[in-house]
């Protein structure tokens, strides 16, 4: 995987989950969604882009939460970006 444009940001090591999840997808492979590392470097900052994602991934709605991972998997895929 490239490293990222924000160098700061993908260095930082915090103490929160998203870095302890960051740290287990890199020994499972190369490829990790590496919004994570913003996640975790702003955490105030993100916690609004988490609860959004949160509500439009789970919260109940016309289409099953299966099907609307389904989607995010296939544009990302389309965008060539790893999901």
């Amino acid at each position: 995987m490239n490293p990222m444009f924000l160098k700061d940001v993908e260095q930082h090591r915090g103490h929160d989950n998203y870095t302890r999840a960051i740290d287990t997808m890199r020994r499972a492979g190369p490829e990790y969604p590496q919004i994570l590392h913003m996640f975790s470097f702003k955490m105030n900052a993100t916690a609004h882009l988490e609860r959004f994602t949160q509500e439009i991934m789970r919260e109940p709605a016309p289409l099953s939460p299966g099907i609307r991972e389904l989607i995010a998997a296939y544009t990302s895929g389309l965008n060539q970006c790893p999901f």
